[in-house]
């Protein structure tokens, strides 16, 4: 069997420095090649690599950074479009399809439905109290 070139620490952290860039830079116009550039790595290795390390291509991790984090957004209320853009994507459409894909609903639905529960969190804050923990609630005021 032949010996290693490096440890296996020393590709690790190199995989891991590539995912810290796309955690950083989602919302740049990166792409594989720059990734991989990122980590020393060709792109077939750092794929592979990638994907043995995190369970996902680095593509994939990509959509899922840029997806995380326009949830963040449109719970603010932001426009869709400007959401879309912010976060790396370079059509509204192709990011509502996306969107759609990972959270099972649009980018609009999502939002819309985020700012009813906000609305009825402020308006009937009770609805939202577990009935396990109000019945412990009461439970222990009426033993006493």
């Amino acid at each position: 069997m032949a010996k290693e070139r490096f440890p296996k620490i020393y590709l690790y952290r190199r995989i891991v420095l590539a995912k810290l860039f796309i955690d950083n830079h989602f919302a740049d116009n990166i792409d594989l090649s720059g990734i991989a550039g990122e980590a020393s790595f060709s792109a077939f290795h750092f794929i592979r690599l990638f994907k043995i390390t995190y369970g996902k291509t680095p593509h994939q991790y990509l959509t899922w950074v840029r997806i995380e984090n326009a949830k963040l957004l449109l719970k603010t209320g932001i426009p869709v479009a400007d959401v879309c853009y912010s976060v790396g994507f370079d059509s509204v459409s192709s990011f509502t399809g996306l969107f759609k894909r990972f959270a099972t609903m649009t980018p609009s639905v999502y939002q819309q439905q985020h700012a009813r529960r906000k609305k009825e969190l402020t308006s009937t804050p009770l609805k939202f109290v577990p009935n396990c923990f109000a019945e412990s609630i009461l439970g222990s005021s009426q033993q006493k």
